[in-house]
């Protein structure tokens, strides 16, 4: 089975979405979202793939619906996470969860990793990343950038208290 991984933009009070929008504009952010997801397959809900218009190029698009008349041109559509994940692990590269909430919450049991951008911010919002116990969790990267971090998890226990509860490899690198 494929590693399943998580990419998700999160302010400080887990909010990811406000309606069909996502309630900032940090520089940069998108950018590597294209740079961590292109020649994978994302997995997203119907909601998150009509924000967004279109199939993302360079990567393959599994859309979960309800509604079984649904259709896009240039996706395949999936009636549960089981069905797309499952689908997603006979395409190219990872199986990557883009959204949104309740696809991440369904999602997150069987995440092997998590690459989320922290938002120092707390808008308003309607849609929540799932909480998660950072204990089964482990940082293996952080980057700091302009107006965000990108933090990399990985699914696993903590070293201990001598390393701030991060694996051993960790680096931290600073980008503006």
């Amino acid at each position: 089975m494929k590693r399943v991984i998580l990419v998700a933009a999160v302010a400080r009070n887990r909010v990811i979405g406000h309606g069909p929008d996502i309630p900032w504009s940090v520089p940069g952010e998108q950018r590597l979202f294209k740079e961590v997801t292109l020649g994978h397959t994302l997995v997203m809900g119907r909601t998150t793939f009509e924000s967004i218009g279109r199939p993302l190029p360079g990567r393959e698009t599994v859309v979960l619906t309800r509604d079984p008349a649904w259709r896009h041109e240039g996706v395949r559509t999936a009636r549960s996470l089981v069905d797309a994940l499952g689908q997603a692990a006979l395409l190219p590269g990872e199986v990557v969860v883009a959204g949104g909430a309740q696809v991440y919450a369904a999602a997150l049991p069987m995440a092997s990793e998590q690459i989320l951008s922290e938002i120092p911010l707390e808008p308003e919002g309607d849609a929540f990343y799932p909480a998660f116990s950072e204990r089964e969790w482990v940082v293996t990267d952080r980057e700091r950038f302009e107006g965000f971090d990108r933090v990399w998890w990985r699914r696993g226990r903590a070293s201990g208290p001598a390393d701030g509860g991060r694996a051993s490899g960790t680096t931290e690198r600073a980008r503006s």
